[in-house]
């Protein structure tokens, strides 16, 4: 694991200049005031001493031996510096230097000639180009922050080294202290799939918070989040959430998947609760950390000011928070001890000449109530409030009923500060509003939700495996990427979604006949592999009733395509049977170059673009998963049925996205693909996919 880079016996910095100011001056300063329980030992050839301290010309010439190796040179001398490091039998090093790929093809270079020293030597990386590492717990503050993180249960990892810098300091002004500390820089090595595993068993840490800018394993680090999850909260705010530039799409799912659906999927399967700011990573965080989980979902609020209470209620609807119905034993008791004015059911409020000690009635009765979960208590800084007594009255009660956890909300900044600064050293969570409170309630009922989930199974259906992988390579073979229709249609078939019945004509005469087995009403579309969005080109008809509508569709196709695409390979026509009386929908799958292939599902046809109503997961799906994404969408309503509605063929649409989980799975090389519509009958009746297109690749 990581013992040697959170706690090492012996640390050498190697850099360390004569004047204040020098990087490895402050890092080397930093140690030695930190408290560090361990050695450590400055290195550079050109200075004899420090702090009056010896200074070694090099790592080789320190008697002791060395767990950790700080370096902090000149990239270029970097290599060097390794070299001397293996050879002093270090394992363990942090690079601090800049100058690697963040600079370009001669950094990059660089930093692999570094790593290529490494691993020959068995040394484990981290950075380059990062703030460095700080453990609390031992005292080790080896970074070239201003000041070392205040000692607390919650880890920050982050790949942005100024941002923790600036996270240190507004943490010591709301007084949060941390018990890991670790800049990533370039990720050369250590990655957060190795500090979850680590921290997974980190008995000072509680909560672990991180900033992400990419993530390099995807899947990797989706397998290694979610058992980190099951022990203990992960909160991350991820960066870079835009596509930026074109991208070269021609799906529907292509064009509305990116790195942020990929990123929240991501998220979503592993557990991983999402923060849109360094303000509610924080929020929290102190909320996992400071508190206990609760047993139930039920919340308690309790105010001294209507308006507050009405926006902690409006929040708890917003972010389905369920409201803790009072017993009659603790309606009955409020009664009697609050005045006559006072709000008697939830949210509960004391009134704005509440003291201590009716906050301290209220609040006991509350907690002891069976239906209540959690508890929200608000204060709003009134003449008459006694903000450091209630403060007081908070933290003992949170005390004396651990397994309720209380989130204060005490508004306002300069009144109430002397009452927040005792909440914080009692640990309960203090939030200036009502609305981030609740929402850090939402985030702590979503955790406990994951938690309580079964473990994931991954069923296999009966498929025809060898079938598809001989259609994908004559595709590969005859230099396409994209599969007609008809072999497409094959590809879903061999893996049990029924389709469509579609037959190719190559004149109207045959299309006349092929019509007389397939029946009317028929969809007619273009036979082309050059050609993939049909629509675009006029190359569909729907609703064709008879031979007479047959024929002129036909025609009319067929002029369409070789107006607009004359240069098009035109195979003929495929007659399809209409599908009536279904509810469309699409599944999709585009293929994100971190996590793999993502699922798409939605309501289909023409209108997937425009509505955009669809949700995201990353493949292998489980049944729940699966199932979660189909009731996500806004019009779930129209699928289960309305207004004397039959509902949709539910349990045909998850069947069919398992399936389409199960092809890309077995075939990495789908880049992108379709199914729209999928065609979903009424309960009971399955689904038939109507239109199949699939994308390969490498």
């Amino acid at each position: 694991m990581l013992e040697d880079l959170f706690c090492p016996t012996a640390v050498a910095v190697i850099g360390v200049g004569r004047e204040e100011g020098n990087v490895g001056h402050e890092i080397f300063d930093n140690i030695r005031e930190a408290g560090f329980k361990g050695k450590y030992f400055a290195v550079n050839p050109k200075t004899m001493e420090i702090h009056g301290e010896k200074v070694y010309a090099s790592i080789k010439d320190i008697p002791d031996p060395i767990e950790l190796a700080v370096v902090v040179v000149p990239a270029r001398l970097v290599p060097q510096i390794m070299e001397e490091a293996g050879e002093k039998g270090i394992k363990m090093a942090v690079i601090i230097s800049a100058g690697f790929k963040e600079t370009g093809i001669e950094g990059a270079k660089l930093e692999r000639e570094v790593m290529d020293i490494a691993r020959r030597f068995g040394i484990r990386v981290l950075g380059p180009n990062c703030l460095g590492v700080s453990d609390t717990g031992c005292g080790l503050n080896a970074t070239f922050a201003k000041e070392a993180p205040y000692k607390g249960n919650i880890a920050m990892i982050s790949q942005s080294g100024a941002l923790l810098t600036a996270i240190l300091d507004w943490a010591k002004a709301e007084r949060i202290g941390f018990s890991k500390f670790v800049s990533l820089g370039n990720k050369v090595d250590i990655s957060e799939i190795d500090l979850l595993q680590a921290l997974k068993v980190d008995d000072q840490t509680k909560v672990i918070c991180t900033y992400m800018e990419g993530i390099g394993r995807g899947r990797e680090f989706m397998n290694i989040a979610a058992e980190v999850s099951k022990e203990k909260p992960i909160i991350a705010i991820k960066s870079g959430v835009t596509d930026a530039g074109a991208r070269a799409v021609s799906s529907h799912t292509g064009t509305l998947a990116g790195s942020e659906q990929a990123f929240e999927s991501a998220f979503k399967q592993s557990g991983i609760i999402r923060a849109n700011s360094v303000e509610d990573l924080f929020d929290y965080a102190v909320g996992f950390a400071y508190q206990p989980l609760p047993k139930g979902r039920n919340v308690a609020i309790l105010t001294n000011a209507g308006g507050p209470g009405i926006m902690a209620t409006d929040a708890c609807e917003k972010h389905d928070v369920p409201l803790a119905s009072f017993s009659r034993e603790t309606i009955d008791a409020l009664r009697e001890m609050l005045p006559p004015a006072a709000g008697l059911y939830n949210p509960v409020d004391v009134l704005g000449d509440a003291k201590a000690d009716r906050y301290r009635a209220a609040l006991e009765l509350v907690l002891k109530d069976d239906g209540v979960s959690a508890v929200t208590v608000i204060l709003t800084p009134q003449a008459m409030t006694e903000i450091d007594e209630t403060a007081r009255v908070i933290a003992s009660l949170s005390k004396s009923y651990p397994d309720k956890p209380i989130y204060a909300c005490f508004m306002g900044r300069a009144d109430v500060a002397s009452g927040i600064k005792i909440l914080t050293e009692n640990k309960v969570p203090n939030y200036y509003y009502p609305e981030r409170a609740i929402e850090t309630v939402a985030a702590v009922l979503s955790y406990i939700n994951y938690r309580g989930q079964p473990p994931k199974t991954y069923g296999k259906f009966n498929v025809r495996r060898q079938a598809v992988r001989e259609i994908f390579d004559e595709t590969v073979k005859l230099g396409r990427r994209n599969l007609p229709d008809i072999q497409a249609s094959q590809v879903v078939d061999a893996y049990g979604i029924s389709i469509a019945r579609c037959v190719l004509a190559h004149d109207v005469d045959e299309a006349i006949k092929t019509s007389r087995h397939l029946g009317f009403p028929l969809v007619l579309k273009i036979a082309s592999p050059d050609i993939l969005h049909k629509s675009d080109v006029g190359g569909i008809a729907v609703g064709v009733r008879n031979e007479a509508e047959l024929e002129a569709s036909f025609n009319r196709i067929i002029s369409n395509v070789t107006r607009f695409m004359p240069q098009a390979l035109i195979w003929g026509i495929c007659l399809q049977e209409m599908i009536t009386g279904a509810r469309e929908t699409i599944i999709g799958v585009n293929r994100d170059p971190q996590f793999g292939h993502l699922i798409l599902f939605g309501l289909g046809g023409i209108y997937v673009e425009v509505l955009k109503d669809v949700s995201f997961r990353i493949a292998p799906l489980s049944e729940q998963e699966a199932r979660r994404m189909v009731q996500e969408i806004h019009a779930y309503a129209l699928l289960r049925g309305v207004r004397g509605q039959p509902s949709a063929d539910i349990d045909a649409i998850v069947d069919a996205i398992l399936k389409v989980s199960q092809l890309v799975t077995d075939f990495p090389e789908i880049i992108e693909m379709d199914i729209n519509p999928f065609m979903a009958l009424d309960k009971g009746h399955g689904g038939v996919a109507a239109d199949v297109r699939i994308m390969i690749g490498e």
